[in-house]
């Protein structure tokens, strides 16, 4: 699942920056804010999977601690 959330923020970073240089190119102050706020979202859709990675190996790790 963290992998899904990784590669689904990083899928919305390339098309967010592609709007963003669109509007920028275009003169579309709109679609350029649009662009922009995907590739925030996409950003913290990233930080999601860094942070389920985190807390699953540290459940593992606990998880380890306990069988011995």
């Amino acid at each position: 699942m963290a992998l899904d959330d990784k590669l689904d923020g990083m899928k919305d970073q390339a098309t967010g920056k592609v709007k963003e240089v669109s509007g920028k190119v275009t003169g579309d102050s709109q679609k350029e804010a649009e662009g922009k706020a995907e590739g925030l979202m996409g950003k913290a859709k990233e930080k999601l999977g860094e942070v389920k990675d985190s807390a699953s190996e540290m459940a593992e790790d606990v998880k380890e601690k306990f069988k011995n």
